[in-house]
């Protein structure tokens, strides 16, 4: 049964279910015992990590691709993503033996850029242009338009968020709401991009399973729904920072934002780090690998630690498209998010023994330095020195700080300036 929205747009995700049936990885929904206990609740993941192309997106995809004409079909399609999308059209692509084309930046890694061309196989092309997807979505869309191709987008479309409504079926499917109403699932974290999901599992839900209380996440860095949200509208941001790249998008749809508006119960914000530290605590005590935006709905569970004890949560695992090489990176973040990282630049006295002071006055007994980087002034008393220290616990920050005024030791602390950070870390 298709469910009626606003502007008379109708949404049918039985049928589209129906499309996907025999493309999509009906994906698990897995009881967690560590979150559950952490959190005094039961918490379920629905595992989109384990779906084909390791996200959610080959649904919104494969639905609208299969829901075009033979003549459209034939003619080929375009899309213009850097990850998820492109995996997910690409192998559409395959399946229904239709030529299309994928716009990628030129600095989308290469790993990103192999996983695509396997999934498609000899079905696409890809095309590396602009340095930024914005500059690369505009050049999509111009080469749709010049050769009468038909552009499938990342999720403003109503094919597009119903593919991706039935992971709210598959959700249900798997945890029923009980004849009376109670029993079924209590909370419900969705994480929000451009909005696509969000729409399309949030309105399933609010037919459905109205009694859940549906959560939208976003990276601190990309707030777009969250602005759009205060501002009544979608709007495009200034800027954004780009690391959970899965969410991050300077404007949500206008018709994901017209949906989401009307079915989103909160829209709130995750910091980079503590998506950086879920990651990491999922790699280690469960052994589920999720890229950025994956973690989202689970980096968001201490915030609304209070409020969901005793309750049934789903949280939606939405991808696990993550690169090797952005470990590192992940590490740095939650060490500093976690306050366990720190960088100074400290000036040394140029004498001989000043460095062993440091380490034996200042440093305490389970404090590393990980990074030292010293240039010597020709005739100069004083040195500049870039120190980076990892600290075994939070608490050792203050007695580390007053160690080093107590020692008369000048040093300015990089973490607290953006811009001086940025260059030299």
């Amino acid at each position: 049964m298709a469910q009626t929205i606003n502007n008379n747009v109708q949404l049918d995700f039985v049928s589209a279910h129906l499309r996907l049936k025999k493309v999509v990885n009906r994906t698990p929904l897995t009881y967690n015992h560590n979150l559950s206990k952490k959190y005094r609740c039961n918490v379920f993941l629905k595992r989109e990590d384990l779906q084909v192309v390791r996200s959610y997106k080959l649904r919104g995809a494969y639905n609208m691709m299969s829901s075009l004409t033979a003549d459209q079909l034939h003619k080929g399609v375009v899309c213009a993503s850097a990850g998820n999308h492109a995996q997910g059209f690409a192998y559409s692509c395959k399946k229904l033996n239709v030529k299309g084309v994928v716009f990628m930046p030129i600095i989308t890694p290469k790993q990103k850029v192999n996983q695509t061309k396997m999934f498609g196989e000899n079905y696409i092309e890809i095309k590396l242009v602009g340095d930024t997807f914005d500059d690369c979505a505009v050049n999509a869309k111009q080469y749709t338009e010049e050769n009468g191709l038909t552009f499938i987008p990342p999720f403003d479309d109503y094919r597009i968020i119903e593919g991706q409504g039935t992971v709210g079926i598959e959700i249900l499917e798997d945890f029923p709401p009980t004849s009376e109403g109670t029993g079924g699932i209590d909370y419900l974290f969705i994480p929000v991009g451009g909005g696509g999901l969000s729409a399309g599992v949030g309105s399933y839900f609010k037919t459905y399973s109205p009694k859940t209380k549906i959560i939208g996440l976003e990276p601190e860095g990309a707030p777009s729904m969250f602005e759009a949200l205060k501002a009544g509208h979608p709007v495009t941001l200034d800027s954004i920072e780009r690391f959970v790249d899965g969410a991050a998008v300077k404007r949500v749809g206008d018709l994901t934002f017209s949906i989401c508006k009307d079915v989103l119960d909160d829209m709130h914000l995750v910091a980079e780090g503590k998506v950086c530290s879920s990651i990491l605590k999922l790699y280690n005590e469960d052994a589920i690998v999720v890229e950025p935006a994956g973690a989202l709905s689970i980096a968001a569970l201490d915030d609304y630690a209070d409020e969901i004890k005793g309750k049934n949560v789903v949280c939606i695992v939405s991808g696990s498209n993550n690169d090797i090489d952005r470990m590192q990176e992940i590490k740095e973040r939650s060490l500093q998010y976690e306050g366990l990282k720190h960088y100074f630049l400290i000036s040394f006295a140029q004498r001989p023994g000043a460095l062993r002071e440091f380490v034996n006055n200042v440093l305490g007994p389970t404090d590393d330095i990980t990074r030292f980087e010293y240039m010597q002034k020709t005739n100069k008393e004083n040195g500049p020195a870039l120190v980076g220290v990892e600290l075994q616990s939070r608490s050792d920050y203050d007695l580390l700080l007053k160690k080093m005024k107590d020692s008369n030791i000048g040093f300015s602390e990089i973490n607290k300036n953006d811009q001086l950070f940025g260059y030299l870390i």
